[in-house]
């Protein structure tokens, strides 16, 4: 395995072997590999939304192993014609919840969810409410190309605009942070408890997905100073 999961890897596949074609931007590479890497090797499902040529799908057979089954999903009809061995396709709309739910009810829950579909704010946030808890304690949700928040016209786009994806997920941030607020507007849901991190880079956001306790404070060692009331307690606790 590389420790470096600087996107070169993926970036080898891309430029030296033969595939179908693939349309990326050159700087997800890295963070593909920063997230992914720890999944090579290993048993895995991933879905990934927008099949296009098909060609990302085998880059994903091909850096995961043996034991990856890969999953894409599209609208297009004639994207069936691109399954292959450990590749299954799924014909699905993005923006209607029962055809993602039946999607939910014929893929296993996935350790991957990768949203490089059709990029509108309406198909990028129904694909995260439906998908997030189809996604295995562990795994990792990434959306990309998420530089259509900020694009008016067909993506639905608009900088600021509360209706975009992006502004939609600068919500998910506090609700990370439930835990420490006494406001009722913000209460602690299934999301607070099994978000470890939301990562944002360039046009792409990424959640690791954990079992999230509430979170405690402790204090271990010799105080310097004497305690105050607050302190002490939460000393005498261990």
């Amino acid at each position: 395995m590389d420790t470096q999961h600087n996107g070169s890897v993926l970036i080898d596949f891309f430029e030296n072997h033969e595939h179908r074609m693939i349309h990326k931007w050159m700087h997800y590479f890295e963070i593909y590999e920063r997230h992914f890497h720890q999944f090579r090797g290993r048993p895995l499902t991933m879905m990934e939304f927008g099949v296009l040529h098909g060609g990302s799908l085998q880059m994903w057979k091909w850096y995961f192993g043996a034991e990856a089954q890969i999953h894409g999903v599209d609208i297009n009809p004639r994207c069936a014609e691109l399954a292959e061995d450990r590749i299954t396709i799924h014909i699905g709309d993005q923006e209607s919840r029962e055809s993602l739910r039946n999607l939910t009810l014929t893929v296993p829950k996935c350790d991957i969810v990768l949203d490089d579909g059709g990029h509108t704010m309406l198909q990028q946030r129904t694909t995260f409410e439906e998908l997030w808890s189809h996604l295995n304690v562990g795994g990792v949700y990434l959306c990309e190309d998420m530089h259509t928040s900020y694009w008016p016209g067909f993506f639905g786009g608009g900088y600021k605009q509360p209706h975009t994806f992006m502004e939609y997920t600068k919500n998910l941030i506090d609700q990370l942070n439930a835990w420490y607020t006494r406001d009722p507007a913000l209460a602690v849901n299934d999301f607070t408890r099994s978000a470890f991190a939301i990562h944002y880079y360039d046009s792409i956001m990424v959640i690791e997905k954990r079992e999230i306790r509430p979170p405690h404070a402790r204090m271990k060692g010799t105080p310097s100073f004497p305690l105050d009331p607050a302190e002490q307690a939460v000393y005498d606790r261990g």
